[in-house]
Formats: C-alpha cells, structure tokens, sequence
C-alpha cells in the first residue's frame, strides 16, 4: 500500500463506509484534509486533482477505542512500554486507548498521570487516556484525591486487578468521584471467594485439579457496586462482564435507572472453560473463562444493550512470566492486535453479531461510556479511522505483532478479517509488518 503518512490532502475513494451512529454501511469516499474528515461523498470514484488512495473492497471505519488497556509502564517496562502498546494498538486498529492504574508507581498521583501523557504525547502512536486509581497504591483504604488528578488528565478511576472490598470506602469514592463527574470502573470479584483460584469452579475445574473460582464471587461484588451507585447516585461501570447472572444484575440495575454500564472482553465472548484442559497458561484471565452458557448470556447482553462495549483488557507478561507451574502464572493475555480479527471470525463469521454493531461496540460505544472524542464518522470530526479488509484471512505469529509480549492462545491460529491501518488526525499507520 502506498506511503500515506505524509499527505495532509487526499481522499480514500470506494470503501464501504461504517458509520456506527446511524448503523449504516454503504459505499462512499471520505476527504482528509489537515486532520479532519472534510467530506463524506456517497460515490465510489471522485473527480479531484488530490492524491486518491483508491480503497475498494475495503471497510472504512471510525479507529477503535479501548477503555481497558494496561500498558505497563511505569515500572514494568519488561512486558510493555507506552510506545510498544501504542504500536499494537495501532496496528489492531486503535486510536485512542484508556490506560489502567496499576503500575508501578500506582498512578494515584498527578505527577504520573502527568508523566504517562508525555510519555505518550513523546513516544506513543495513538491517542492514550489515563485512568487514575480510586485508593492509594490500589490499597482499598484511602481514596486519593479526584480533583487533582482530574485537572492533571484522568479521565476515569479503577483500583482494576482488586477489588475495593470496604464497602464505605466505595461509598465515599463514588461520592466523591460523582462530584468530580468521573466513572469510578469496577474490578468485581470478592477475593475472599476467589483466593488462589485458577479457572471457574465447574466441572472442569473438578477433572483438571484447579481451583476454582464461582460465578457468585463476580455476582456478589457486582450487586453490592450497583447498589452503592444507586445509593449515591453516581456513575459505576463494571469492567470485564462474565457470568451471566452479572449480566441480569446490570440488566435490572439499568431498568431501576441506575447509572451504571458495563464492558465486555473478547476472551469471555469467544473462549470457554474447557478449553484449559492442555493447561494453557496463556488462558489463564481473571476474572477466569467461564462456561458456554455465560458466553450465550454475554452475547444476548450485548445484542440488546445491557453490556456497553467491548474492552480488550491487554493485559502483557513475559515468555518467562507464563514459562512457569499453572498455579504460578499471572492472569492475562493480550489482545489489541488481534481483537476485531477474533471477534469478526468467530461473533460476525458465525452470525453472532452484526458487522456494524461490532464496529459500534468498538468505537462510538466505548467513547460514550468515558465522554471521550472520537468513534463517529461525520464530517469536522477527527480523521481517526480504521481501514479493514473483513475477508483477508491471516494467523497471529510472534513475527507479526508489535507487542512487546506474545502471551496470546491464538497465536498460530487462523483469523478472518485483518486491520490495513489506521489513520490518525489524517497521518497513516500501516498495521502490517
């Protein structure tokens, strides 16, 4: 594909256009001019004196948005860097990015919300948000200090990867941080029901000797969380959905008016239980895969609304972090890179899900949960865009990822649907090493 990076001007001619507001895909062409989107024809051929990159066949798309990315740095360069992250964000078709609090140092203070924005404005290759901790050092006791932290660039606060087990102290945060207009995002499992637990408790934690974890440790802090934000009235989204009686907790939730909403990972909505039985380290995700019926639950949840959008929740380790006994290696698997490929081959491929909803999911969605910019294809809008071939099929290698960690179960597998690159503010990132 031509070298686009340097145009300011040109147009990208015959892409089928998705525009996930109206929920419409059609033919058209699309001007790019000084980092915005100028024009928005219905035609698949312009006549101009500007560069045409000539896109038939493929999809044009708003860049994606994740609200739940862990980029590792500070502290933890060995798995990702900002600049890693953001590369495989990029070539998954990302723009914008929101990154998760527990680093090292937490980020429960301005002076690293301020230092991971330079980070990424120096060395990153999408947009990238921060999300502030809720109690200091991710500690569940003092909540930090919102109004700060939001003047130096958060966006939103979790203490993701724990759980605020004091139920005051969640009161007090959602309290505060409702004054603050900030969504307080949930990590809910009850580490009382899940200590040491490697899988769901279910059959298949009986025949391979793991312990599990039960579905009631997600429900449990889930109804607490919704009734804590119905009390104080302020905003609450559940990160990482995976059982379905979370999903009729949030459904219920959303009925009574409460203002809470709720994500989704590509991992829950497509990978079960059963498939540890090779002792996968590389599926070994918290909260842990869950059983078919929970994944038919989170994609009825979907389907009709009750779960907002859908999350990666990269989560890097090393080989070495993972070359360990099943009981020792950390939860988590990436997923920026190969997160449209996954969720078009086996949600749209198998009729599922929609193509346009997909893109909705991953776009216009996510941005309305955080009040971010972006996921709309409209004219003065930024010319953050994502270009899609949906029937290239190609397999996930160490070779071809940016990340700087490989811990996937797909790797070696075959996927239907390969992100091109993006545009960002009009300046073109090809996806494809």
């Amino acid at each position: 594909m031509i070298d686009w990076k340097d145009r300011k001007e040109f147009w990208v001619a015959g892409a089928r256009i998705a525009d996930p507001v109206t929920g419409r895909i059609r033919t058209g062409s699309v001007l790019i001019r000084k980092g915005l989107i100028e024009e928005i024809t219905w035609q698949k051929q312009v006549k101009t004196d500007l560069p045409v990159l000539e896109a038939g066949g493929l999809l044009l798309a708003p860049g994606f948005i994740d609200i739940h990315t862990h980029l590792r740095e500070p502290g933890f360069e060995d798995k990702e860097t900002i600049e890693t992250g953001t590369a495989a964000a990029a070539a998954g078709g990302y723009t914008a990015i929101v990154c998760m609090a527990n680093t090292d140092p937490v980020i429960d203070d301005p002076t690293v919300v301020e230092h991971v924005l330079k980070r990424a404005a120096d060395s990153g290759n999408c947009r990238v948000y921060v999300i502030a901790a809720v109690t200091k050092g991710l500690e569940g006791v003092d909540i930090c200090e919102y109004h700060h932290l939001k003047e130096a660039g958060a966006v939103a606060l979790s203490d993701d990867g724990k759980y605020i087990t004091n139920s005051q102290v969640m009161r007090s945060a959602l309290e505060y941080a409702g004054m603050q207009g900030l969504v307080i995002i949930s990590h809910c499992e009850d580490p009382y029901l899940t200590n040491e637990s490697q899988m769901n408790e279910s059959y298949w934690s009986t025949k391979l000797g793991l312990k599990g974890a039960h579905a009631a440790s997600e429900e449990i802090a889930v109804a607490r969380d919704i009734r804590l934000a119905e009390l104080t009235g302020s905003m609450l989204h559940i990160a990482h959905v995976s059982t379905a009686g979370a999903v009729d907790l949030i459904k219920k939730a959303k009925k009574r008016g409460v203002v809470v909403t709720a994500e989704a990972t590509p991992h829950h909505l497509t990978l079960d239980e059963s498939m540890l039985e090779d002792y996968d380290r590389n599926l070994k995700v918290n909260p842990p895969l869950r059983g078919k019926k929970d994944i038919a639950a989170l994609l009825a949840a979907l389907r009709d609304g009750t779960i907002d959008c859908i999350a990666t929740d990269h989560a890097p380790h090393t080989a070495i972090d993972k070359q360990v006994e099943f009981d020792l290696a950390p939860p988590g698997m990436i997923g920026l890179e190969t997160s449209f490929a996954q969720l078009n081959t086996e949600l749209v491929g198998k009729g599922e899900l929609e193509l346009i909803d997909l893109i909705r999911l991953m776009t216009s969605r996510p941005a309305d949960v955080l009040g971010l910019p972006g996921g709309k294809m409209a004219e003065g809008e930024p010319a953050d865009l994502v270009l899609i071939d949906p029937n290239e099929r190609w397999t996930p290698e160490r070779e071809n990822l940016r990340s700087k960690s490989f811990n996937s179960p797909l790797l070696g597998k075959e996927l239907t649907g390969r992100v091109q690159g993006v545009f960002l503010e009009g300046k073109w990132f090809s996806s494809i090493i």
